[in-house]
């Protein structure tokens, strides 16, 4: 005997309790733990994240994946599988970042968000683990690997029939990439973003994106740049996996304009209520992955792929919030959807006078979006994002603006913006705010509170 009284519990052992045991969290604890985590910096690699997820039980492993990669268009074509799959009676759950309008849209299932309940419980059971490993000295993991533990649990709670599931950043090393090989590897159109993490080329970027693309799966893109299609294609190579085009051109426009859209491919007529000159890609994207599906187990008919498409609604993508004058939303960031932006411009508004309001994060290629975006604008209003400390000040944004356009005035707040631009705009005027998605949310709220008054 070593004097210890039986059953008792050593001083040692109690603080290894404490340690290991965090009490039960609420909704508001869940995710103030979650912002506490940036503190500890990351790891690259995904050895933390499985040894998080080993630890959890490996919850990903029960369930079927559709994964999905690129630059722009992954939210649009997620939302067009999640409607279509959910009309047609599959159970499925959709995991998507950043979010707009609330938080715990990250993760749902068959239509609903993850209760507050159950997601201060997964992070709970999570943070237990990761007091283990901490106490272990090994890595705290990154609060977009927590996320993701957490979808993976609600995923496996849920029973889904197929997840779509959305990479965070890159592909090779996002924490989603822990799942075993997809049913379908999705890759949208890829475009230079996130330079300092993914490479410098497009072919460098690519190299990351495709990392999602393993052996087992089908994979599935549109039609991208020469390097792209290169890398794309030596990947499925490697791992022997087919590879599916997608074309835009097989698609022709109908009807179009900033409140929808119709379209025909294969014979048939789809009517898209997503406005924006990239949607048509976006949709075809997602027929095409709804084709290769049926060979998976989850079929679905033409009849519910269109009224699918048709019930689609993905807010702050071109999003019109407002009629007299049109206020449209829309969360292009980079240079890619800078592109896709000025297209839908020179489709919807030849000839119209139109209003930004532009806000941005520092660590973007903001400069670029300015330069293929500033001619179409006859006055353009800057605003920090806010609660973010990426975000770039006003007045930054601003003198950068000021080297491409003659009239720009920074505001202080979005409130002051969108007050400024309602004193400016005539009825038939356009007003387009735009930039970062993190200002779409509470922008949106702000107008269309403005917009109830007016009416």
């Amino acid at each position: 005997m070593d004097g210890q009284m039986p059953g008792a519990v050593s001083v040692m052992d109690g603080c290894k309790s404490i340690v290991n045991r965090s009490r039960q969290m609420d909704y508001q604890q869940s995710r103030a733990y979650i912002r506490d985590a940036e503190q500890y910096g990351s790891v690259l690699g995904l050895a933390n994240m499985k040894e998080l997820m080993s630890r959890l039980g490996n919850p990903q492993d029960d369930s079927r994946y559709i994964h999905i990669a690129g630059t722009n268009g992954k939210g649009s074509v997620i939302a067009y599988l999640y409607t279509v799959l959910t009309e047609a009676g599959y159970h499925v759950g959709r995991y998507i970042s950043p979010t707009i309008y609330s938080y715990r849209e990250r993760m749902e299932a068959g239509g609903r968000k993850v209760s507050r309940d159950k997601f201060a419980g997964y992070i709970t059971r999570i943070s237990n683990v990761i007091n283990e490993m901490t106490a272990e000295g090994l890595p705290h993991p990154t609060p977009f690997e927590i996320e993701t533990a957490a979808a993976f649990l609600f995923f496996q709670e849920e029973k889904c029939d197929l997840v779509l599931l959305e990479v965070g950043m890159g592909g090779d090393m996002d924490a989603t990439n822990i799942i075993k090989a997809p049913l379908l590897a999705v890759i949208v159109s890829i475009s230079p973003d996130h330079q300092g993490f993914l490479g410098n080329t497009l072919s460098e970027i690519a190299e990351k994106k495709a990392g999602i693309i393993k052996h087992g799966c089908e994979a599935v893109t549109v039609v991208q740049q020469p390097e792209v299609r290169k890398v794309l294609t030596d990947t499925c190579n490697r791992e022997k996996v087919p590879l599916h085009i997608a074309d835009r051109n097989e698609a022709r426009v109908v009807e179009a304009d900033c409140f929808g859209q119709k379209f025909c491919y294969q014979e048939e007529t789809y009517e898209i209520s997503l406005a924006g000159a990239y949607q048509t890609e976006n949709a075809v994207l997602a027929l095409k992955t709804l084709e290769l599906l049926e060979n998976r187990g989850l079929p679905t008919t033409i009849a519910q792929r269109k009224q699918g498409l048709k019930h689609t609604c993905w807010g702050g993508r071109f999003t019109v919030l407002g009629k007299e004058p049109l206020f449209i939303v829309d969360g292009a960031h980079n240079p890619g959807a800078a592109d896709m932006l000025a297209a839908s411009i020179r489709r919807y508004f030849a000839g119209r006078n139109i209003y930004y309001i532009m806000g941005v994060f520092r660590d973007k290629d903001y400069r670029t979006v300015i330069e293929k975006t500033h001619s179409y604008a006859g006055k353009i209003l800057t605003i920090q994002t806010p609660d973010n400390p990426r975000a770039l000040p006003a007045e930054e944004l601003a003198e950068t603006v000021k080297e491409y356009h003659s009239d720009v005035e920074a505001m202080k707040s979005i409130s002051a913006a969108v007050d400024r631009v309602y004193e400016l705009a005539a009825p038939e005027d356009v007003i387009l705010a735009f930039g970062s998605l993190s200002f779409i949310g509470e922008l949106t709220k702000i107008v269309q509170n403005k917009e109830r008054i007016k009416s």
